[in-house]
């Protein structure tokens, strides 16, 4: 029925119903919220797979779909030109990556050469929190 809704008013204002439904609303992030890499290091040097360890300080990590005050889920963002955008649902590709099962590291394989990492936290619904919880975005050399 929600779905419907939008739907219904896009097409009564002649609204993209994409567009109606791509308005998500966003959840408040914690007042000194952070997430941040635990390893690797910003000018690390590692091997074509490595582990990545995500650091979160001032809220818990909950899995994709749970309903929880001050919780979200990590997404890693892989030699990211660009941020993604942050009122929509953010989109699985190689340079967006998913721990929707609230996991805290995972281990990546890259190409060798230079690469960026930057981690981004989402909500319940894979939307990035308002204001966004963003890491810095940090450099790695792959051998």
């Amino acid at each position: 029925m929600t779905i419907l809704r939008p739907l219904a008013l896009a097409t009564l204002f002649c609204i993209s119903p994409l567009a109606a439904l791509a308005e998500m609303p966003r959840t408040a992030a914690p007042a000194g919220a952070e997430v941040y890499f635990i390893e690797p290091a910003d000018g690390a040097t590692v091997g074509q797979t490595f582990t990545v360890k995500f650091g979160l300080k001032g809220m818990g990590v909950a899995p994709a779909g749970v309903d929880m005050p001050a919780t979200g889920h990590h997404h890693l963002l892989v030699d990211g030109t660009q941020l993604p955008a942050m009122d929509m649902p953010l989109p699985t590709t190689d340079q967006v990556r998913h721990f929707g099962k609230g996991q805290t590291e995972t281990e990546v394989t890259l190409l060798p050469g230079k690469h960026t990492l930057q981690l981004l936290v989402g909500d319940k619904n894979h939307v990035p929190l308002d204001p966004p919880v963003i890491s810095e975005q940090i450099s790695i050399t792959v051998k």
